[in-house]
């Protein structure tokens, strides 16, 4: 943990008139002589010396050019008596802010602005004329829509609230910058319709960013959610919705949600949430009411099948009296060399260790990958008597069905509710199943969300 009386100080202390103890002071805490691209620039401003610091990288060329070509031209006569009234007589740009003290000056310099000092003045002059690395703001590859726009969000925090904010021409959309992280200090945006949300809630959610004590938010998103709310690690069911889509982003919004946007984050987290909102996706929105129903009402039959499915299957086959006559055909017939419970659970090991070497393949690889994967998983495995051909079909409907599942941490919730029925039916048969069950329903109804009510809507103490 930093020294935080140390950055204390840095509050304390103020901006001085003189240009050279500002530039000293500044170039003790900062290295500018070891980092070659922060950038201490010296020059010339109406008979007085002035010096610039910035990171190069952060600001273009061009930019900066402008910039100190006009201010290199004020004549000694026409200086202001001080830096306020510099900036409104002498500085061409848009975004420029005066700041007093040192804990400003570096937060600013570091995130990428212009910071100045002129001799004789007691402040800084800030320019905001930062240009961060970004890519473009193409459709993200998870949440794809049919119908629906093609871009996305990207890593850059004000590109984001500007994708929305084209969508909510409404002036009570408050986007509220808060920053999280002693040496990190990451930019976090909470966004909301002030006329909609629950105010509990935003009070609630504001308190507990402005309370957060960490060193640094290490994996943007997910550190924050962490700080946030701490899971109990018995229940893997996600507390929060994430999002790449700008236009989901807004639907929520406009429905009276909160979305959290983090800096050099693609995704923005939405809450509350339920266990619906979970299971939605962006298509839902830009089809009809009928379709939208239908669409829904598949999705969520899938999903408890990729839950129940194998489990059931399991529970019959070691119970076949219970078997109807009608679905006797889904009995297995060949012979069986290794149990059912030890086939089913390789195979999901097996179908994970695929889908991690899917990720990690490059691209022109991936299709000899799916060829020797299929040829090698499917009818080999079967022909050598490892696995039995109904327990491949089952399975293979399970590993299709979870990409139905648009958020990648509740298909890894419901797998492991799916892995923990297994074993329990495996183990003490129907009693298993049944208590199984019973934890899958609990973990739901018990599963409370960072707005105090759990993925049914009801409110918990």
């Amino acid at each position: 943990m930093p020294d935080t009386k140390k950055r204390e100080s840095l509050r304390q202390k103020k901006i001085c008139a003189s240009r050279e103890e500002n530039t000293e002071y500044l170039n003790e805490i900062l290295p500018v002589k070891e980092s070659f691209d922060i950038i201490q620039r010296d020059i010339m401003i109406g008979g007085r010396m002035a010096s610039f610091y910035f990171i190069d990288g952060f600001v273009k060329d061009e930019v900066m050019l402008k910039i100190m070509d006009s201010m290199v031209k004020v004549k000694e006569e026409d200086m202001p008596p001080d830096a306020a009234q510099f900036t409104r007589a002498c500085v061409p740009y848009v975004e420029v802010d005066v700041l007093g003290d040192y804990d400003m000056v570096l937060r600013n310099i570091l995130s990428g602005a212009v910071c100045l000092f002129i001799d004789g003045y007691e402040a800084c002059i800030a320019i905001d004329c930062r240009t961060y690395p970004a890519r473009s703001v193409d459709e993200p590859d998870k949440d794809k829509s049919l119908r629906g726009s093609r871009d996305g969000f990207v890593e850059t925090i004000v590109f984001n609230t500007a994708l929305m904010r084209r969508r909510i021409r409404d002036p009570h959309l408050v986007m509220e910058m808060k920053e999280v992280g002693e040496s990190s200090r990451t930019d976090v945006a909470i966004c909301y319709m002030n006329d909609r949300v629950d105010q509990e809630l935003l009070k609630n959610l504001s308190d507990r960013i402005q309370k957060i004590q960490v060193d640094d938010l290490r994996m943007n998103q997910q550190s924050l959610a962490e700080c946030l709310f701490r899971r109990k690690w018995y229940n893997p069911f996600p507390k929060f919705k994430f999002t790449e889509r700008p236009d989901t982003a807004a639907a929520c919004l406009l429905e009276g949600k909160v979305v959290l946007l983090v800096d050099n984050s693609p995704s923005a987290m939405i809450l509350p949430t339920s266990i619906l909102d979970i299971i939605e996706e962006a298509n839902d929105y830009y089809f009809p009411t009928l379709t939208n129903v239908y669409l829904k009402f598949a999705r969520t039959l899938i999903t408890i099948a990729t839950v129940f499915l194998t489990p059931v299957f399991l529970l019959f086959m070691q119970n076949l009296n219970w078997l109807p006559s009608v679905f006797a055909f889904v009995a297995v017939k060949d012979t069986v060399n290794i149990p059912l419970i030890f086939q089913l659970l390789l195979l999901e090991i097996a179908i994970d260790g695929l889908r991690l070497a899917a990720l990690n393949t490059p691209s022109m690889l991936s299709t000899p990958l799916s060829v020797i994967a299929g040829l090698v998983m499917g009818e080999f495995s079967v022909k050598s008597g490892w696995f039995n051909s109904e327990v491949m079909l089952y399975m293979a409907f399970v590993a299709v069905a979870n990409y139905t599942q648009p958020n990648f941490e509740l298909g890894y919730a419901l797998k492991f509710m799916r892995l923990e029925l297994l074993i329990l039916t495996a183990l003490f048969n129907w009693i298993g199943f049944l208590a199984g069950f019973l934890i899958i329903v609990c973990s739901i109804c018990f599963n409370k969300t960072l707005s105090g009510r759990n993925y049914l809507n009801i409110k918990l103490n």
